[in-house]
């Protein structure tokens, strides 16, 4: 048998009435989801900052590095809202590594996904009490949505998920802003169609039930760069990649009546080269791009940063640095504190 059945988990009902919201999460979700929804749909101009660690991998630590946001957030929250990337589900290219909390609650030990489901809800719920923030999570695994459903206030698609048809589905049932990233390859039509889709309302299939979704008009578009056929990284956050995706906007918003043209920009990935010192740079360049031309002012919300408490990475079962990144690179606190306050002064 190529299955082998080890546990039935917890549906996200049983686990949501284990660990519970209070009323004080349910307000300041209710207060953030409506702030970034003004923001996505032109009625707040304010710059947004999705930024934090590429995984979530260490409770403490990720609550540690939010608190030094909310120090900065509490400076410039005037021009910025952040938005922190708490990420507990890591893609694979090969499938190999370490595959966030949600897997590995202690990433040297071996996987757990009960112990995992619940010590990702903690996390969250322990994140919002102590900081204030409602954060950004990756749908990896769209049936695993509602485990968290009710403390997100921003949901990423990534480059491997974007042209899945459950994960475009699961989005349009979405009342929070979820972006969409362009494949790997870097086909703009790919998720501009992804946004299309999940724009709009569906009947399908969803853990076991037939649901029908209204259609979230805040799915938007996240530039991350790509890889052309020798594996050799394109970035496309330059002033002419910002004017193509606004006159393929235009396009789509004449030809699918997409809605509500938006796109957040990545500064890592392909679009740094995985060289994360370089983020400080790329934002500065979209910033300034944004000064240039009023429509690309107006569909460039924001951007994603991976940033942790120190710079670089390291490797599982070495001497374990606190705050540091166990998958991909990251800026240190004292850099990321910088650019936050460059994008203030920027915006």
């Amino acid at each position: 048998m190529s299955f082998e059945f080890i546990k039935k988990l917890p549906s996200p009902e049983e686990i949501r009435s284990k660990y519970p919201v209070d009323r004080m999460i349910i307000e300041l979700k209710k207060e953030r989801d409506e702030e970034l929804r003004r923001i996505f749909m032109g009625e707040d101009d304010r710059f947004i900052a999705i930024i934090g660690p590429c995984s979530a991998d260490n409770e403490d630590a990720v609550c540690d590095y939010l608190m030094r946001l909310r120090k900065v957030q509490d400076k410039i929250s005037d021009k910025v809202f952040i938005v922190p990337r708490v990420y507990t589900n890591k893609p694979r290219t090969t499938g190999e590594g370490y595959k966030g909390m949600m897997h590995q609650p202690d990433p040297e030990k071996n996987p757990d996904l009960l112990a995992g489901l619940i010590a990702i809800r903690k996390m969250h719920i322990r994140a919002i009490r102590e900081s204030g923030f409602t954060c950004a999570d990756e749908m990896l695994y769209p049936e695993n949505y509602r485990y968290l459903s009710d403390l997100l206030s921003y949901v990423a698609v990534g480059a491997r998920s974007v042209e899945d048809q459950q994960h475009r589905l699961t989005v349009s049932g979405m009342d929070v802003p979820a972006g969409m990233k362009n494949p790997t390859s870097g086909d703009l039509t790919v998720m501009l169609n992804s946004v299309v889709a999940a724009q709009g309302g569906h009947r399908f299939v969803y853990r076991s039930w037939e649901v029908e979704t209204s259609g979230n008009p805040m799915a938007h578009t996240i530039l991350r760069g790509a890889v052309n056929k020798h594996g050799e990284a394109i970035p496309n956050y330059h002033y002419e990649d910002l004017l193509l995706l606004k006159e393929k906007y235009e396009e789509y918003e004449e030809k699918k009546h997409l809605k509500n043209p938006a796109c957040i920009v990545d500064t890592n990935h392909s679009n740094s080269n995985k060289k994360y010192e370089q983020q400080v740079r790329i934002a500065r360049e979209i910033l300034h791009s944004r000064s240039l031309d009023k429509d690309i002012r107006r569909l460039v919300k924001g951007l994603m940063i991976e940033s942790y408490i120190e710079p670089g990475c390291q490797k599982i079962g070495t001497e374990h640095v606190y705050g540091k990144s166990i998958t991909d690179p990251c800026l240190g606190w004292e850099e990321s504190e910088k650019l936050l306050y460059t994008i203030a002064e920027m915006c």
